[in-house]
């Protein structure tokens, strides 16, 4: 999606509709601010406050996320292509999401090692040997909670017999076994547990 022509698409309505940021934004309960972000081109509007924001600016979601209006006889062909857009956005901003993830976990592990090394083998009074390790644990632990909160809320898990795709709850996700970010969880669906693996999608 083209944020720059959505922005300047918002900004066109917003205009034709007789409202200032200010005036849009407090119909739509947010700060002008995040009015101005739409409008430049720095961000989009959540799909919770489309439709209220459409219905203000007299336009469809389609239109929004195509940055013009649209005749009748394209209507069909973008949709399909902002529905194609909004896809590969959620795929790729699950995707960053797990390799935050990464990026948060290994220096953490890899730091706690280190740390484990020196109050093991180095010269430390037994207060500072112990004062590293509950480091090295409370650290550890406060970035594990904080990856499997990263992990359960980017992409799904597929069941491996009914194939279907959900978000479990943090604790579901959290208390289940797993290897790498594949955990053995029991499906909504169809009741069976299994190893379920992480995707980016709900759909194939």
């Amino acid at each position: 999606m083209d944020q720059i022509k959505i922005g300047r698409f918002i900004a066109f309505c917003r205009k034709e509709q007789g409202m200032t940021q200010a005036v849009l934004a407090e119909k739509l309960g947010i700060s002008d601010r995040a009015v101005s972000k739409w409008e430049t081109g720095k961000s989009i509007p959540d799909s919770g406050i489309m439709l209220e924001l459409c219905e203000l600016l007299k336009i469809n979601v389609n239109e929004l996320l195509s940055g013009e209006k649209i005749m009748s006889e394209s209507y069909d062909r973008h949709a399909e292509e902002n529905l194609l857009a909004m896809k590969k956005e959620i795929e790729e901003k699950n995707r960053q999401m797990l390799k935050t993830e990464y990026m948060i976990s290994i220096p953490t592990v890899i730091s706690g090692l280190i740390m484990c090394a020196v109050a093991a083998f180095a010269e430390l009074p037994v207060w500072l040997r112990i004062a590293l390790i509950v480091l090295v644990f409370v650290m550890i632990f406060t970035v594990a909670f904080i990856a499997v909160g990263i992990e359960q809320k980017a992409g799904y898990y597929e069941c491996q017999h009914c194939h279907h795709r959900y978000v479990p709850t943090y604790w579901q996700t959290n208390l289940a076994m797993h290897m790498g970010r594949t955990r053995y969880m029991k499906c909504p669906e169809c009741g069976k547990r299994s190893w379920q693996k992480k995707v980016l999608t709900k759909e194939d």
